[in-house]
């Protein structure tokens, strides 16, 4: 286990905790992804929820067609404007996800200590003794005392809408399981999830590629989160098959990291993958409980030194139905950025929940209070120490600038940049102030038309911890030929005026590209 990554040393006080939390233009540097859905689809909520701190929205193809999401999605497009603040989309894919069908959508009370039958034959009706499930290879791939969970939206935690069952016998293709706590299923589908066992499903489903394909290119998604993924094969799978359709070349694939599979691989899948999801909801299911915080740590330790996101789920469950979390979600919420995640993501909290705005609001003020006692220092250290003489030219000028900052106590950190790699090597080393993100467009040509670049550079980058981007003029050079251009420094330095982030006085350090070198200066500013 790695050292603590909070800091308690002066001048963090007693006394501060009974201050009142300071309302900003960022509520935190940690990011927040919001799933939307029925309670979260208007533009009224939707605009609520980006001013509350919401910076990617996530679509979850598990429920609801294309029509649905397509109409959802133009409501965000419509909020954004009027907003006026970068949202990047996550379509997140079924994968290999088994379902109850519940065709009738009655009601299903399950009672403990009885049996239930589990049939791949979905002609039956579903009841308190017959479960119809969407695949006929459960039979082979169970045996008897395994563990089956089915729930509603992944997995609550709440006993009454969750069940746990015993496989008992297996008889043809059908299962016989013994129930062992008693729950009511209401809805149309149930997850269903067999504890530490392989699925002979594809990871990329005909489903997915499908809504991927029309879908997911008519919107050119920013981020696809890969569910279920287990192999790093995944992952260059999703990548060759985007790569075909026209305009998601450049989509980054995050890989959820739901079962005990994909920790086995969780080395390989990292390399492979431009971030990752700790998707605690369904870990938890195939895990130990007592062992789903270690892996928590190491896969955040392991993409913060590796550069690459790291996302953390199921944090503030109770907020789907409460105004308030509960003091444990609250403190999880916290260690998760102690941790070292860059952004937590609500689900069902802000897909059906009665409270979404709140629920965004309520974990940014938990997420900005966290960062002011994260141990930048120690952090700075150990990934400083990992990287080693192994260390890039561009990376070691992106570290000392982070370092530069801190010394001189910067307001912000301007960065400017094409592809916004840059940017992220500066975020690697955690920065206690903003990282601006300055993205310059670029001219390309597929031979047919031209194009400007930097749309999707700056959007992806909503999901890295720091990072707030600026989509510039295509007319200002990102690598200038003059270090002291005056015009392009003045672009970011008024949008950090106007978001109250920068001040009279202030000092500001610069990044950027002069020719084939990198520049790091640092500017005070005056009236």
């Amino acid at each position: 286990m790695h050292s603590s990554n909070l800091r308690l040393e002066e001048p963090i006080r007693m006394a501060s905790i009974l201050e009142p939390s300071k309302l900003t233009f960022f509520p935190a540097m940690t990011k927040i992804v919001g799933t939307l859905g029925p309670k979260s689809r208007s533009v009224e909520i939707i605009s609520g929820c980006l001013k509350a701190g919401m910076s990617v929205a996530r679509f979850d193809f598990s429920w609801g067609d294309t029509k649905f999401h397509q109409e959802t999605l133009d409501n965000l497009k419509i909020a954004i404007k009027s907003v006026k603040k970068l949202c990047a989309v996550m379509l997140d894919t079924v994968g290999p996800e088994l379902h109850v069908v519940n065709k009738s959508e009655r009601p299903i009370s399950l009672e403990a200590d009885t049996m239930v039958l589990l049939t791949p034959d979905q002609d039956n009706e579903a009841s308190s003794n017959l479960l119809p499930i969407n695949f006929h290879g459960l039979s082979k791939a169970v045996k008897k005392g395994d563990n089956i969970f089915i729930g509603q939206y992944l997995f609550s935690g709440n006993e009454t809408t969750s069940v746990w069952l015993e496989v008992d016998e297996v008889k043809g293709e059908d299962v016989v399981c013994m129930i062992k706590n008693s729950a009511t299923l209401s809805g149309q589908l149930y997850t269903l999830h067999v504890s530490q066992i392989h699925i002979d499903l594809p990871t990329l489903t005909d489903k997915d590629k499908e809504v991927i394909s029309t879908w997911g290119v008519q919107n050119t998604i920013d981020i696809l989160a890969l569910s279920y993924t287990r192999h790093a094969e995944d992952i260059r799978h999703a990548r060759n098959y985007l790569s075909k359709l026209g305009g998601l070349d450049q989509t980054q694939i995050f890989a959820k990291i739901e079962n005990t599979e994909g920790i086995k691989h969780f080395d390989e899948i990292l390399q492979e993958a431009d971030g990752v999801i700790v998707s605690r909801g369904t870990l938890g299911i195939d895990l130990p409980s007592e062992k789903v915080f270690l892996f928590q740590k190491a896969a955040i330790y392991k993409c913060n030194v590796a550069g690459k996101p790291v996302v953390v789920t199921r944090v503030v469950d109770s907020m789907t139905d409460n105004l308030r979390p509960t003091r444990a979600e609250a403190t999880d919420v916290a260690n998760a950025v102690l941790d070292g995640c860059d952004a937590i993501l609500l689900g069902a909290e802000t897909l059906r929940g009665s409270y979404p705005v709140e629920s965004i609001s309520t974990v940014g003020r938990i997420c900005s209070e966290a960062e002011k006692v994260f141990n930048q220092d120690l952090y700075y250290k150990k990934t400083s120490k990992h990287v080693g003489e192994q260390i890039s030219h561009l990376e070691s000028i992106a570290s000392s600038a982070v370092r530069a900052a801190i010394m001189v106590k910067a307001s912000v950190i301007i960065c400017f940049t094409s592809s916004g790699r840059a940017a992220r090597l500066i975020a690697k080393y955690r920065p206690t102030m903003p990282v601006l993100s300055v993205v310059i467009p670029r001219l390309k040509t597929n031979q047919l038309r031209w194009t400007f670049t930097g749309a999707f550079e700056a959007r992806q980058s909503l999901i890295v911890k720091g990072i707030f981007p600026i989509l510039a003029d295509p007319r200002h050079p990102a690598e200038g030929k003059n270090v002291t251009d005056d015009s392009v420094l003045k672009v970011a330095l008024d949008h950090g005026k106007a978001f109250g982030i920068i001040n009279p006085h202030d000092r500001v350090v610069v990044f950027q590209k002069v020719g084939d070198s990198s520049v790091v200066k640092i500017i005070e500013l005056e009236n």
